[in-house]
């Protein structure tokens, strides 16, 4: 059996959270390690590349790469207690298939030449002169692509019955969280006062949360929470699944006062369902598995506190 590789490597944001982790490594590697100039390293081509960011399980960032619009390769690195460990393979391979999805004939990069053979591997072709960057040699390479095939058109996915609940004690809360959890696909909001511990630590929620947080690029759980302090207590388990998914999970803290004084509390999925609280205190309240009307009124409520929000710093591992 293959042991699994110990990292995971996704697309990132330049405009972001993932930002301080692109840079730290590219510091690391060029500016520390290598002595590139700084004033070479960081050019308008990152806020216009595909970046890629491979981070341990533990959400430390490992290695980078990005494909920019000039359709090269380019920032390939990996932290030096990383390499030979398949971490660039995956980096070049994610870039590759993302180009090929974008129908590019062919991608270019500028390699190092004692990293030629790693290249050649992934059917990179070497032309030209050996050239110096950064008093490096270099050599340019080249690679043919094969257009992806086109997607299948997907059949939309069926809307859930419609089934309204309420939740009148902490059971039946629980119950209703659950529903929604398990009919979730990939995204979530969630305002809260303290992460509420009787709905979101239990072992069945925590692996319907995992299950939404590794279900694709595109998951995404965004949580507010009013007293992150009290939720680094009250729900240690639902933080520490946070901290070790920091690419899914987005915890911010209102700050307007307006904001901080909202008393109410809810559950949304990407699917149209929902659970309201009217008091954040209380496990009480009402909801549908599939009300589009009442779900776009509470999602249009939590854009606008969590764009006035801040990160919940309390929250975040150390280190990331």
């Amino acid at each position: 059996m293959i042991p699994p590789p110990g990292f995971r490597v996704d697309f990132a944001a330049w405009h972001g959270e993932d930002r301080a982790g692109l840079r730290h490594v590219r510091e690391q590697v060029f500016l520390i390690e290598q002595r590139c100039p700084e004033e070479e390293e960081w050019d308008a081509l990152d806020q216009a590349s595909h970046h890629v960011l491979a981070r341990d399980l533990d959400g430390r960032p490992i290695g980078t790469g990005r494909l920019t619009p000039e359709h090269k390769i380019g920032r390939m690195a990996v932290l030096a207690d990383w390499r030979g460990r398949g971490v660039g393979d995956a980096i070049l391979r994610q870039l590759i298939e993302h180009a090929r999805a974008l129908r590019w004939p062919a991608v270019e990069l500028s390699a190092q030449t004692h990293a030629i053979p790693f290249y050649e591997r992934q059917g990179f072709v070497a032309y030209g002169s050996e050239y110096l960057d950064c008093d490096i040699p270099h050599r340019a390479m080249r690679l043919e692509l094969e257009p992806a095939p086109e997607p299948a058109r997907a059949r939309p996915p069926e809307r859930p019955e419609a089934l309204a609940f309420d939740a009148r004690d902490r059971r039946s809360a629980q119950e209703a969280t659950g529903l929604l959890l398990a009919q979730a696909r990939h995204e979530l909001a969630i305002l809260t006062r303290n992460l509420d511990p009787d709905l979101f630590e239990s072992p069945a929620a925590r692996e319907a949360l995992q299950r939404i947080a590794l279900s694709g690029r595109a998951a995404r759980i965004r949580i507010l929470v009013r007293d992150p302090r009290e939720a680094a207590v009250d729900a240690r388990r639902l933080v520490a699944l946070a901290q070790r998914l920091p690419s899914a999970f987005a915890l911010r803290t209102p700050v307007e006062e307006i904001d901080r004084h909202y008393g109410s509390a809810f559950l949304l999925n990407d699917r149209g369902g929902y659970l309201f609280r009217p008091l954040a205190d209380r496990l009480d309240g009402s909801g549908s598995t599939c009300e589009p009307g009442r779900h776009a009124q509470l999602l249009a409520v939590f854009d606008e506190i969590w764009e006035r929000s801040e990160p919940a710093t309390e929250l975040r591992a150390l280190g990331i």
